[in-house]
């Protein structure tokens, strides 16, 4: 078989990029994305996990969604009892590396055969976080949401979904009610007593449509002496 000589100075890239799928090479030009294995130690919450890699212990974000934060009772704990459930103590996942954040924790996504990413979105669990979705496949994560959305599951089971975490952090950080009461007074201008509502699940529901006062001390729960 007559053998193909590769001039790369002079090829065009993308000549060049034919070619070398022609001979059976599957590496792509440039900067290749990072790879790596890892054993899962922990969970920290809904899209925060502790893995070992390569004899190090490195803390992993997941790449381009936007769990409930824990104190968004009780979808932050739903949120990261189903990741425990997804990724047990021990069990091995591929990191496909995107970049490390400003707290030094590497950004990534987690795949089991699955992608642990976007399962979570796909099963309600966390939204697609905007704001980093190039990152991903930002079609493929926005489609999961839709699809979540239309089964009202996890964050969705509200209309609308639950107040979003990056909403619900900055609100937390400025010490400000939520935009959705910012004028003060309740929606549809009724406030409520917690023994008058009676059942800390409608409580909770309240909240989340924006009755803010339910939630004296702000953290994330309306009416703690109902549960």
């Amino acid at each position: 078989m007559e053998r193909v000589p590769i001039h790369t100075a002079a090829m065009p890239r993308t000549a060049l990029l034919h070619l070398l799928l022609l001979l059976g090479f599957t590496a792509p030009l440039g900067c290749a994305a990072q790879t790596h294995r890892a054993t899962v130690l922990s969970v920290g919450d809904g899209d925060t996990i502790r893995v070992q890699q390569d004899g190090r212990k490195i803390t992993v974000r997941l790449a381009c969604i936007d769990a409930p934060e824990m104190a968004q009772r009780p979808y932050g704990t739903e949120a990261r009892t189903y990741l425990q459930q997804r990724l047990p103590v021990g069990h091995q996942v591929r990191l496909d590396v995107k970049t490390t954040d400003r707290y030094g924790r590497t950004v990534a996504e987690v795949i089991t055969g699955t992608n642990i990413n976007l399962a979570m979105v796909e099963d309600g669990q966390a939204f697609a976080y905007r704001q980093y979705l190039d990152q991903c496949d930002k079609r493929e994560y926005l489609q999961a949401e839709e699809r979540a959305s239309r089964r009202r599951v996890g964050v969705w089971q509200v209309a609308g979904g639950i107040t979003r975490p990056w909403d619900f952090r900055r609100t937390r950080r400025s010490g400000q009610p939520s935009r959705r009461n910012s004028a003060g007074s309740p929606p549809g201008g009724r406030r409520y007593t917690c023994s008058e509502i009676g059942s800390h699940a409608r409580a909770q529901e309240l909240l989340r449509q924006g009755h803010t006062y339910l939630d004296g001390n702000r953290d994330g729960e309306a009416c703690e002496s109902l549960r």
